[in-house]
């Protein structure tokens, strides 16, 4: 079994949602963890109900990844497992209405800035040949619907890079492993942050947070590639 003691976590939006959830999970089983966001306040509040420690960054910026990377090896010497959460939501228009800016938008978090997180995370992790990846993508990452071209080609695009950096980093005894949530409650696509209320037929955040938990916790000969998770009646 693999034991989340102690084990250092990094987890991208981590102040709301399938983030914070992941974030609370994990320390609960004893690990260290990090999160990180865009907005300090959240940030700042989540942590201190939380317990854990954090950091104000956006993936989509270089200059914040390379600054994450430094305080967290800094306060924490390693890295043990990062959790690429940070995600966001799209115009939702039709293909005869797309915009450049917006793909550029979405893109530079959801793609540009997952690859950028997971490319420091790999240099500790060949180094220690030891480490987690896990990508939080999308059931729209598995099939594409109206109005989703992009959001939906961030996942997929997610999904495609996920398969590449396995195939490099398995030699490097590297788990990097895929979670597709479908409908959460969160507050995804919500500007201000505000959480949707549950609902009975709907994922709740600690659904996907157990998924990547008890998907760690395999003894290391072995991982989950991809994992999908529905809701057992969402009608």
């Amino acid at each position: 079994m693999y034991n989340l003691k102690d084990r250092v976590a990094l987890v991208t939006g981590g102040s709301l949602g399938i983030g914070r959830a992941t974030a609370k999970q994990l320390h609960s089983l004893g690990a260290k963890v990090m999160i990180t966001g865009r907005s300090k306040a959240r940030l700042d509040a989540a942590a201190a109900e939380m317990g854990v420690d954090s950091y104000q960054a956006d993936v989509s910026e270089s200059e914040d990844v390379i600054n994450t990377y430094s305080y967290l090896l800094e306060k924490y010497g390693r890295l043990d497992i990062l959790v690429n959460n940070a995600g966001l939501a799209a115009n939702w228009d039709t293909v005869d209405q797309l915009k450049l800016d917006d793909f550029h938008h979405v893109y530079g978090v959801n793609v540009f800035g997952a690859a950028m997180m997971a490319r420091e995370a790999s240099k500790i992790f060949i180094e220690q040949q030891s480490g987690n990846i896990i990508n939080i993508a999308s059931t729209a990452g598995l099939k594409g619907f109206a109005k989703g071209t992009i959001y939906a080609s961030s996942k997929f695009a997610l999904r495609g890079m996920t398969e590449c950096w396995r195939a490099e980093l398995r030699k490097h005894n590297v788990r990097v492993y895929l979670v597709n949530p479908s409908e959460v409650t969160t507050a995804f696509g919500s500007e201000d942050g505000t959480e949707r209320e549950d609902a009975d037929n709907k994922l709740r955040s600690e659904e996907i947070a157990h998924a990547i938990c008890t998907a760690l916790q395999m003894d290391e000969r072995g991982f989950i590639p991809e994992l999908t998770v529905w809701a057992t009646n969402p009608f």
